[in-house]
C-alpha cells in the first residue's frame, strides 16, 4: 500500500480514523477521488434475517463516502447467497432455501437506511440485487467469457482457499465458484453504474483484486480494492461476538438498550478505536475523550454507546437507554419498561427484552442454567408466566441476569 499521504477527503478521513488497511492503488484512487465523485460498493450476503455489529464497519465506511460527496452501492447477495462465501471457513455454509434467503434479505434492508440517503441522483444511495443478473447467467457462456480469465494456480493460492486445503478440510466445486461470481459482481455493476471500487473485509482481499483484475482485462477499464481491518477487541475476541453469540442490529433482535449496554462495556484500551470508526464525533472530541482515566473514562464509554446507538436506533432512543442505565431509580438501577407485564408474558422473553440478549434460546439457556431470579426468588421455568402480582408497590419488579446484572422492570 503506498505510503503517499491522501489528499481526498474520503481517503484522508477513512486513514485518520482507522478505517484503511489495504488499498490496490492508494495513489490513483486518491487522484480518482480529487477529480470527482466515485461510485463504490460493498457486498452483504443474505445468510440471516439481521446484519451484525460485525458488518457495522463497512457499513460506516459507506456512510463516510457518502459524506464525502461520493455515490454508496448497497449490494445484497441474493444470488451469491445460494453458494456461500467460503473465505477463512473450515466448513461449507448451511444451503439456505430461496424463501429463507427472501426473508433474509427483508430483514437486512431496513438497517441501511439508518445510515445512508438513499436516492436517484448524485451521492444517492443504492440497493442493487445480485440475483437479477446471477440468476440468468448460462453456464457456457459463462465460462467462455469470465472463467478463461481466472487462473485455477492463481486460485489456489489464495490465503482464504489455501487455509481450507491445508487444513484438509472439503471444499466444493460450488463453493470454488464464488470468487469467480463475486469477481463478476464488480463488473457487472461498473458497466450497470459505473462503480470503481469494491469496498470489504480484509478477508475478501483477494476476491476484490480478482475483481479489479477482471475488468481490467475484459473492459480495459480502472478499478480499485479497498478493505477495512478485521476487527478484534483489546483481549482478541472478535468484534461483535459476545458469550450470547452476534450482537445483532435489528431491534427484533437485540433491543436498543441491549445494543447499548454492549457499546457501554467496551474494554478500555478500545475506547478511542471504537469512537473513531462506529460514531460521527469530531477527532479533536475523540482525542479529548480517549485519554480520560477511571470514573470520567466510563462517561466517555457511555458517549459512545449514545452515539452509536443512535446512528442505528435514533437519538430518542439512543438517550432512553442511557437514561435506563444510569440508575435513575430508588434502588440505583436501570428501569426497563415491559409493557406486556401487565397481562403477562414469559420468563424466558421478559429475560431477552430486559437484558438485550441476542435471542430467545439465549435466554431460556440462561434460566435452565440457574443463572436468573425475580425479586431475589430463583426462576426455574422459562415458560412461567410473570404479571402485575410479581410487581412491587412502587410498581417494579427487580430482576437479575448472573451475580452482576440487575434492572427493575416496570410495566410503564
Amino acid at each position: 500500500m503506498s505510503t503517499v499521504l491522501p489528499r481526498s477527503d474520503f481517503l484522508r478521513i477513512a486513514s485518520e480514523r482507522g478505517f484503511v488497511h489495504q488499498c490496490t492503488d492508494m495513489a490513483a484512487l486518491d487522484e480518482k477521488l480529487r477529480a470527482g465523485p466515485l461510485a463504490a460498493y460493498v457486498g452483504y450476503d443474505c445468510t440471516a434475517d439481521s446484519l451484525h455489529v460485525g458488518h457495522l464497519i463497512s457499513i460506516m465506511l459507506l456512510r463516510l463516502w457518502q459524506n464525502t460527496g461520493n455515490r454508496p452501492v448497497v449490494l445484497l447477495g441474493g444470488g451469491t447467497t445460494r453458494i456461500g462465501d467460503p473465505s477463512f471457513r473450515d466448513e461449507s455454509r448451511p444451503l439456505l432455501t430461496d424463501a429463507q434467503i427472501e426473508a433474509n434479505k427483508r430483514g437486512i434492508r431496513g438497517v441501511f437506511e439508518q445510515f445512508l440517503a438513499f436516492g436517484d441522483s448524485g451521492p444517492g444511495a443504492i440497493e442493487v440485487d445480485n440475483a437479477s443478473w446471477l440468476d440468468e447467467l448460462r453456464y457456457i457462456p459463462l465460462l467462455r467469457e469470465v472463467g478463461v480469465h481466472f487462473s485455477v494456480n492463481r486460485m489456489l493460492t489464495l490465503d482464504s482457499v489455501k487455509q481450507r486445503l491445508e487444513r484438509e478440510h472439503s471444499l466444493t466445486f460450488l463453493e470454488f465458484n464464488y470468487m469467480i461470481l463475486q469477481s463478476y459482481d464488480f463488473r457487472e455493476l461498473n458497466r450497470r453504474h459505473g462503480v470503481a471500487v469494491q469496498m470489504g473485509g480484509s478477508d475478501q482481499w483477494g476476491n476484490i483484486v480478482m475483481g479489479a483484475d477482471l475488468i481490467r482485462r475484459m473492459d480495459g477499464a480502472e478499478a480499485f480494492g479497498l478493505t477495512v481491518p478485521l476487527l478484534t477487541t483489546a483481549s482478541g475476541q472478535k468484534m461483535g461476538k459476545t458469550a450470547s453469540g452476534a450482537v445483532w442490529l435489528n431491534a427484533d433482535r437485540l433491543a436498543p438498550f441491549g445494543y447499548w449496554q454492549f457499546w457501554r462495556n467496551t474494554e478500555d484500551p478500545d475506547v478511542g478505536k471504537f469512537l473513531r470508526l462506529f460514531t460521527d464525533l469530531p477527532m479533536a472530541e475523540i482525542a479529548r475523550l480517549e485519554v480520560l482515566q477511571g470514573a470520567e473514562l466510563n462517561a466517555a464509554k457511555a458517549v459512545l454507546a449514545t452515539e452509536a446507538t443512535a446512528l442505528l436506533h435514533g437519538r430518542a432512543a439512543a438517550e432512553e437507554a442511557a437514561k435506563a442505565a444510569s440508575g435513575d431509580s430508588a434502588a440505583g438501577l436501570p428501569v426497563i419498561v415491559v409493557p406486556e407485564i401487565a397481562d403477562g408474558i414469559a420468563a424466558f422473553a421478559l429475560v431477552q427484552r430486559a437484558f438485550g440478549l441476542a435471542s430467545n434460546a439465549e435466554a431460556r439457556r440462561q434460566i435452565r442454567g440457574g443463572g436468573v431470579r425475580l425479586n431475589d426468588a430463583p426462576v426455574t421455568d422459562e415458560a412461567l408466566v410473570i404479571g402485575a402480582a410479581s410487581l412491587a408497590e412502587d410498581g417494579a419488579a427487580r430482576l437479575s441476569l448472573g451475580r452482576k446484572r440487575q434492572v427493575l422492570v416496570r410495566a410503564a
